[in-house]
């Protein structure tokens, strides 16, 4: 019975102190800028473990206030058209992909920026129950502590786009040698276009498919409602 209560106490202790850390953590990125996400580290140690790779990482963070408003509008049209209503998931959506799913077409996500955003910088790529347990645990805790325009601001700072390329300020400087501030709208939308697979696909070898895409985001760009976020 003591070694029962002991390893009660024991597991009290580390759910408490798991709360606590996270909460902290938000508050904390609320504020501070993120220097390194888990899948950072892991494409990192992916690169120095495989000799036909070199280590690259490449990253620079940047406040919203130089990030191109185009940049903000073309993730929104790209990846989340309903960010500003929801609160963190978006139910229709993720009703519509399970549908999909069962129905034995290609696997279809429904993530949120927020959702995605919570996954990048605090845990770790994997399918399993726990994980997306956590990123909902943790997408909650940012649409409560950050509000919608710092998770976006968070979100194009850490998100990959690229073999080694993190954020948008990396992604401009190494797609089209400028700013993230001084992306156009065409150039905003084809690095959004990447963004669903950005290992594979590259702005500066575009195929026909991303070249289609990036002209969907272009016509959603304009369909939508401009953010009040950006440069």
């Amino acid at each position: 019975m003591r070694f029962l209560k002991r390893v009660g106490r024991f597991l009290l202790k580390l759910v408490l102190g798991f709360f606590a850390l996270s909460i902290l953590s938000v508050f904390l990125f609320k504020f501070v800028p993120v220097p390194v996400t888990p899948l950072m580290l892991i494409r990192t140690f992916e690169q120095a473990t495989d000799e036909k790779q070199s280590i690259k990482l490449s990253k620079d963070w940047v406040p919203a206030s130089e990030i191109s408003k185009h940049a903000f509008q073309a993730v929104y049209a790209a990846e989340d058209q309903n960010f500003l209503e929801h609160h963190g998931f978006d139910w229709k959506a993720m009703e519509k992909a399970w549908e999909q799913n069962k129905k034995g077409k290609r696997i279809k996500g429904a993530s949120t920026i927020s959702q995605q955003t919570a996954k990048n910088v605090f845990l770790w790529p994997a399918r399993t129950y726990l994980r997306k347990g956590l990123e909902a645990y943790f997408t909650v805790l940012i649409e409560l502590i950050w509000g919608k325009e710092r998770t976006l601001e968070v979100y194009l700072n850490v998100i990959e786009m690229g073999p080694g390329i993190y954020g948008i300020e990396a992604a401009a400087q190494t797609y089209y040698g400028k700013p993230a501030s001084e992306l156009n709208r065409a150039e905003a939308a084809m690095i959004a276009a990447i963004l669903p697979n950005p290992r594979k696909w590259s702005p500066k070898n575009p195929t026909n498919y991303l070249k289609s895409r990036q002209s969907w985001i272009l016509k959603q760009m304009g369909n939508l409602n401009q953010l009040p976020v950006g440069k």
